[in-house]
């Protein structure tokens, strides 16, 4: 994986100006298998996160830079979406029927926020703790990606396999994924992966 570039979910990012939060999770197009942005959240929740497009992204010296300023970083589109939810009183109504909602200026605390994940349409994401499934059963969690920097195509799954008294971290080929959609899927037995070659990650602090 020499002349890939790493991504480690929970990685510190920065702008040119300072720093602005960390990588939440990754957004995939599942048919290309390709990384079409990052999603940066600020540091402590103050903020939503935001979609990074990846052609904004320097991970080459082992850190994860944006080509931009904090300010331009604040305006990029949102990765999350608050909405009211209904609360038992109008349990029949949907969030986005908020304003259709009888009596709503009645409601007082009836109604709650909640907030969603938003990947553009037709992708995924990926967080740090997904589960990975092999063909025989789970098989550790999600730790981050791989990918060829000239495409941004995925070439590898980063993951913890086993226990945390007995862990250690592997590399999963792209080819042994079948799906990204409810964890990670694979093609390949425990027995398999358990048998790759152990890489080192960078495992953020916190």
């Amino acid at each position: 994986m020499a002349e890939t570039t790493q991504f480690t979910i929970g990685a510190d990012v920065s702008c040119s100006d300072g720093v602005c939060g960390e990588v939440s999770r990754v957004v995939i197009d599942p048919v290309a298998r390709a990384v079409t942005h990052l999603v940066v959240e600020p540091k402590h929740r103050q903020g939503l996160g935001r979609l990074v497009p990846l052609d904004l992204v320097d991970a080459t010296k082992g850190e994860v830079r944006l080509g931009c300023t904090v300010a331009e970083f604040d305006k990029l589109g949102a990765a999350e979406e608050t909405q009211f939810v209904p609360g038992s009183r109008y349990a029949g109504y949907s969030p986005g029927q908020v304003l259709a909602w009888p009596f709503y200026s009645l409601m007082g605390n009836a109604s709650q926020t909640t907030t969603y994940d938003t990947v553009p349409l037709g992708e995924v994401s990926v967080r740090r703790g997904d589960q990975v499934h092999a063909t025989d059963g789970d098989i550790g969690r999600v730790q981050g990606i791989v990918i060829d920097p000239r495409n941004h195509h995925v070439t590898h799954v980063l993951l913890q396999e086993g226990h945390l008294w007995g862990s250690r971290d592997v590399a999963i080929p792209i080819r042994a994924v079948t799906g990204v959609d409810d964890g990670i899927g694979l093609n390949i037995t425990k027995q398999q992966v358990q048998d790759l070659p152990p890489v080192d990650i960078d495992h953020p602090t916190g």
